[in-house]
């Protein structure tokens, strides 16, 4: 069973964002990657089938495969995790602030959106109905 990564999306405050962002980078012919100071010690297990949930403004909104992590020798973040270009909305989930990764398992995951047309909800919708504990 895959583990995930849980992480802050710092200063993007919508899944398009994040989406412009990613795109922005790889037009720049950069790949999509997490830097990090802490090289995960259960890196086996993310590479399994894990991914990288992202936090924006409170809720977890989307994943990101993890395709591989690499451990350089130096500098302030000497640890990348290497992310696959797709971008999975997921079923928002409220989640307080931390700092730095967790790790997430499977049973505590949200679950992805469904992406066939006409049956993706709007997110503020979304959000709505989880406050009222009706989601």
């Amino acid at each position: 069973m895959p583990l995930h990564l849980i992480k802050l999306c710092v200063g993007i405050d919508s899944v398009e964002d994040l989406r412009a962002w990613r795109a922005h980078r790889a037009a720049q012919g950069h790949r999509s990657v997490c830097p990090t100071r802490q090289t995960p010690k259960r890196a086996a297990e993310l590479l399994e089938g894990g991914s990288l949930y992202w936090v924006i403004k409170g809720q977890v909104l989307v994943r990101q495969a993890i395709d591989e992590i690499v451990t350089q020798d130096s500098g302030p973040q000497p640890c990348r995790i290497y992310l696959h270009p797709e971008l999975i909305e997921t079923a928002p989930q409220p989640r307080r602030a931390f700092q730095g990764w967790r790790y997430l398992t499977p049973a505590d995951a949200p679950p992805d959106l469904p992406t066939a047309a006409g049956e993706a909800i709007e997110p503020e919708l979304a959000k709505q109905l989880r406050e009222l504990g009706a989601w």
